[in-house]
Formats: C-alpha cells, structure tokens, sequence
C-alpha cells in the first residue's frame, strides 16, 4: 500500500542526494529499489503518477518546442546518423557476445539484438529536462540542441509503439483533425485563464484530456500530448504556463523514477550485465560530441550536449516491454533494461552537475576539433561600441538596460542565452547579443582587453551563474566596475569574496526602492496643486 512511508522515504534519500551533490531524481531512483528490497510493489497509483508526470512532462516540452528547431540538420541529422552509428555497431558486437554464450544473449539473432540496440540508443527524455532545469541552462544552446535531439528520439520511439503494438487508428482518428481550427479557441482560453489555479487547470485539462483522446482513437497519448503543447507554443502566456506547472509535474515524476525501482528483483547476472552496458555510455557521449563538431558547433556546446544525453531513456524501458509482450525479448530482458536506466541516471548525474568544470579541463583539446564552419548561434560575439554590459535580460535585466540607456546615457549591450528572449528585446530597439555566462568560451570571444566595457552587470537568477560570470570576467583582465543581483546575505558575501563590487540584493532593496518611488511622487504637506 503507498503511504507515508513511501513519501518520507523518497524525500529523504532524494534530500540526501542533493546534499552530496547529486540531483534528487537519483535519490527518487534508490528509494524505488530500497522499497522493492523492503517488499514493496507498483501499485495502481504509483503507476498513474508515473503516467501523470511523464504527459505533464511531453507537455512543457511542447510548450517551449519550436518545429522549426527540429528542421535544423544539426538537430535531425545528430539524432538520425547517432542512431544509425549505434545499429552500425552494437548490432554486431551483441551477436559477437551471444556467440560466446554468456546468459541473457546465447543464441542472440539479428532481431534480437537490432531491438536491443534500439532500445539502448535512446536518451532521457526526463533526466535531461530535470537536469537541465536544475541548472537553469533549458534556454541555452546546447540545451535547446538537446531536447530537439531527444524529440526526434521520442517520435521515433512513438512510430515504433505504433506499429509494433499492432493497435491501427480508428476512423475516430478523424476526430483529432477538430485541433486545428480549435487553435484560435485555445489561444482565447489561455489570454482569459489569469495567472492562478484556473491557469493551472487549463495547463492539466490539456496535457491529459488530449492525451487520452488519442489514446482512446487508438494512437499514443504522449504524441498528443506533445502536439497540444506545439500548438499553444507561440501564446504569450505559453511560457508563464509550463512555469506554473513546473512543481506539479516534478512531483508526479517522483512516481515516475520510484517505479523504475519498482520493476523486479534482479539476480546477479542482471546487475553485472546491467553494469556493463554502463560501457557503452562512453561511447554514446563520444559519439554525440563527435557529430555536433562535425555539424559546425563549439566545443563546448557539443561537449555539453552530448553529456546531456549519455544515458538510457525510459522510452528504451517502454521498447524492451513491448518486445517482451510480443514475444521477441526474454521477460528478464525487462529488469535489465530498468537497471540500466537507473545506472545511467546515477553514474552520468555526478557528471552533468559538475559539467562546466570538466568543460574547462578538456576546452583546449575540444577547441582544436572545431570546425572553421559555425552555425550563426555559434558566431563571433561583437560587443559593438558598447561600454556596459548587462549579462541577463529577465525583467530585472530588462529594467537596468533601460536605465542605462535613459537615466545614464550610457551604450550597453544585453547578453541572454535564449534565441527567443533575444529576438523580442531586439524588436523592441534594445541592442542584445546571445551567449551563456556560464560559458568560458563566451568571455574569450569577448575580447575585453580593448577597454570599451567599463560596467558590467549580472542579472541572472541563480548566484552560482553570477559567481561563475564574475570570476571568469575578472580572469579576462576586466577592470571597470562589476555589480551583480543577490536574493540572501551569504550570496552577498559570495559575490563579494569573488570580486564584485556592488551587490544589490533583491529583497532587502526592493522595500527601500518601494518607499522612495512612493514619496518622490508624492506632494509635500500643505502644499496644493495649480
């Protein structure tokens, strides 16, 4: 029976989990094996959970998808020939090992191990989300390159169920063709939702209620689930309502990474060979690194792109259970897949937490692999004639821009790593540049010894991006003055220990700023207006 004890036990070993510095999902991922081990099995609600967070998740995805993304040959063609190099290689070598008899692949066909291959060529979907929203880093190149890699894997993996669950479309098929004129009803919806709870059902209503229209018409429920997220994508509030549903769907994932160690019990067989396909990680990093240079991106992008996805995916779970159910798997085929994806997540967890670090230690030999050819995102950054710099264009970013230019007189360019944040601040007259600040890279290719930059200021949300952006400028020689935004008195300190100057804390000053703009626009006592 699911109860508190569950709950309690995920909360503490996904708090243990991030105070040695891992994300909590892997904490989620032992509770599910520790409670397996106690006798507990997946029920009924742990698997709605499961269900629930994985739509919300394909939704919010849809949400911040662009399709003209996944056209991009950078996009689609990384995914299409990683796949294809997986097949090349893993096919033969598993049919190389069932030759030698080992358990699990004696006897191996062609089948046999091309599905396996399938299934192991997959990346999370979930994890690289949950990772990259941990670091904030969803805007940022590599992140967009990711999820656009991971949604041509999804709606691989989706035609695949489609024609090897044997389920055909009904004529009720038909129906779902209602969507395109109701485009115009959704978007009306989502202008007079507000921005409480009613924003928050319409965000639920629509992740679940399409998906269980297609499922119902005999198609895959994730499928409409991403397609209702696309067809809202382009509203306003689009971005305000994947922001709104964001702790919802985190907490329904829970059930997501606990049934995963809910599967089975596995022998010792099952662990090692579990293991061992923790060997081909390296190899799918590597493999993604490889195209992404050879697609024109830095080094870094691909780096961290490719890190991003070395891992086994859910969908690779989802694969090896239809196999299983239509006969062409061994039903132990099953548990191994869920500890390998478990593994991954555990062993590549460690690595996307610290991987900026391990950028910086391997950026001289990744920049020498570097194409001349560079995509524009990729280009030259030319800070113009500017002499400020605001790193962070959100609201607040936003609004110190603006001071700059009218209240100072003075010429800054705005840094933000997100195209569509770049694109709207360029429309309306503002002169800003895409770039990530937690990118070594990007301070480089600044070029700040001709003096031009006398201000900076770092505008984004989390300190430990400000910390980074500061250190790296002062390492760049940057001499002028250095002013960052803080939330709590220790990042105040943190940003003075690593050379700011003026540190603007945001809650403590906005009281202060509150009462001043009150009392300047107010009349003195006594006096009267002509």
């Amino acid at each position: 029976m699911f109860d508190i004890v569950w709950i309690a036990l995920a909360f503490a070993l996904g708090f243990g989990a991030r105070h040695i510095g891992l994300p909590p999902l892997v904490g989620y991922l032992v509770a599910g094996f520790v409670l397996y081990a106690l006798g507990a099995r997946e029920n009924a609600l742990v698997e709605e959970l499961a269900h629930v967070g994985i739509t919300l998740l394909l939704f919010t995805i849809g949400l911040k998808l662009k399709l003209k993304s996944l056209a991009q040959p950078h996009v689609w063609g990384t995914a299409a020939l990683h796949m294809l190099a997986m097949l090349t290689i893993l096919v033969p070598l598993l049919m190389a090992i069932g030759e030698l008899g080992l358990p699990l692949l004696a006897g191996a066909d062609l089948g046999t191990a091309a599905l396996l291959t399938f299934a192991l060529s997959f990346s999370s979907t979930v994890f690289a989300v949950k990772v990259l929203e941990d670091k904030g880093e969803m805007g940022a190149l590599y992140g967009t390159i990711a999820i656009g890699i991971l949604i041509i894997q999804d709606l691989a993996a989706v035609i695949f169920l489609a024609f090897s669950a044997g389920k055909i479309p009904t004529l009720w098929a038909l129906s779902l063709l209602l969507l395109l004129p109701a485009r115009q009803l959704l978007h009306w919806l989502l202008s007079h939702a507000g921005h409480g709870e009613l924003l928050v059902l319409l965000g639920l209503t629509l992740a679940l209620g399409t998906s269980q229209w297609f499922e119902a018409v005999q198609m895959k429920g994730d499928l409409g689930a991403i397609l209702i997220g696309v067809m809202v994508a382009n509203h306003p509030k689009a971005r305000e309502l994947a922001k709104s549903l964001l702790d919802l769907k985190d907490l329904f994932l829970v059930g997501f990474f606990l049934s995963i160690g809910l599967q089975g019990a596995p022998s010792p067989g099952m662990m090692l060979f579990a293991l061992g396909l923790l060997l081909v990680l390296p190899y799918k990093w590597y493999l993604f690194q490889q195209l992404m240079l050879w697609f024109g991106l830095r080094g870094r992008t691909a780096f961290l792109g490719g890190l991003t996805l070395a891992n086994y995916s859910e969908f690779g779970l989802i694969v090896a259970a239809v196999g299983v159910d239509n006969g062409w798997l061994d039903a132990q085929w099953l548990t191994v897949m869920a500890l390998a994806l478990a593994f991954s997540f555990i062993a590549t967890a460690p690595a996307t937490s610290r991987s900026h670090v391990w950028y910086e230690r391997m950026s001289h030999w990744l920049r020498r692999r570097e194409r001349r050819r560079r995509l524009p995102e990729e280009a030259e950054i030319d800070p113009g004639d500017a002499n400020a710099m605001v790193v962070g264009m959100g609201r607040i970013g936003c609004g110190a821009y603006d001071e700059l230019v009218h209240a100072r007189g003075l010429r800054p360019v705005g840094v933000d790593a997100n195209p569509d944040t770049i694109a709207r601040h360029q429309r309306q007259g503002r002169y800003v540049v895409q770039g990530s600040a937690t990118d070594a890279d990007f301070w480089h290719r600044l070029h700040l010894d001709d003096g031009h930059l006398r201000l900076v200021l770092l505008a984004m949300p989390r300190v430990s991006e400000n910390l980074f952006a500061a250190e790296h400028l002062l390492k760049e020689g940057f001499t002028g003055t250095l002013g960052a935004i803080a939330k709590y008195a220790d990042d105040e300190q943190a940003l003075r220990a690593a050379g700011v100057h003026l540190v603007f804390n945001l809650y403590a000053e906005a009281g202060a700023g509150f009462a001043q703009h009150i009392c300047a626009g107010q009349q003195p006592a006594g006096s009267s207006q002509v």
